[in-house]
């Protein structure tokens, strides 16, 4: 059975020929620079309309956004370094459900991460997934570019055994970079299916996004969505 997690939009992008629309559908269209207004989101959130976009994610203070006809409504949570207490991230995680997210963005604690407290990891990340328990979508941004290889398996394995729906590659705030195709192709083949891998950070051509899926990207985080859609031929 395919994954909850897995649209069949997604399912089309990965096995046959790349459309706008396929690619669109697959695309968190993205809005988190702090000094964003009210009117930039709802600029956003009609762009997203437009575009055919599967959800906006922007800063949990943004929410409620009221009716956003069929696109979804992502947030953060720990954003952007991670570098909360589990509990707070739990709470943020709730409030923000209760104002109308629709899936939640953790930013895991990296000095956990990097000195392979995994124990710990998993621990933090079953306290949001506590929090926010289904149908909410909780992706676990991992910050793939301050990792390891090792380390990113590790990572991936404990967002999967915490009960994560999908591992991220990056906030696009963290001085190392953002999404590569070697980090997205090595969650991929850890989670193997069973978790979405979502791509974002420095992703701003259309050969960005098709290498994402290619390497093996169920889900885009975009800013310049736009952009990156007008370079596909259908």
């Amino acid at each position: 059975m395919t994954p909850q997690h897995v649209t069949e939009a997604a399912e089309r992008t990965l096995a046959g020929p790349v459309s706008t629309v396929a690619v669109a559908s697959i695309v968190d269209h993205t809005l988190l620079r702090p000094a964003a207004t009210a009117a930039d989101v709802a600029a956003l959130v009609a762009e997203a309309q437009r575009l055919g976009a599967y959800s906006v994610c922007v800063s949990p203070s943004m929410l409620p956004l009221g009716d956003t006809g069929s696109v979804k409504v992502a947030t953060v949570c720990g954003f952007p370094s991670g570098a909360h207490h589990a509990d707070v991230k739990a709470a943020e995680a709730a409030r923000a459900v209760a104002d109308g997210a629709d899936e939640i963005d953790m930013v895991v604690n990296l000095a956990l991460a990097t000195t392979d407290r995994h124990d710990e990891v998993r621990a933090e990340i079953a306290a949001v997934r506590a929090a926010v328990p289904a149908p909410t979508v909780l992706k676990v941004i991992i910050e793939s570019a301050a990792l390891t290889d090792e380390q990113i398996v590790a990572v991936c394995r404990a967002a999967e055994a915490a009960g994560a729906d999908f591992v991220k590659t990056s906030t696009g705030f963290h001085p190392a970079g953002g999404a590569s195709a070697h980090a997205v192709g090595l969650m991929a083949r850890t989670v193997g299916g069973r978790l979405g891998v979502k791509a974002s950070g420095g992703i701003r051509t259309t050969e960005d996004a098709l290498e994402m899926i290619a390497a093996g990207a169920t889900r885009l985080g975009l800013s310049g969505t736009a952009s990156v859609l007008a370079g596909l031929v259908d």
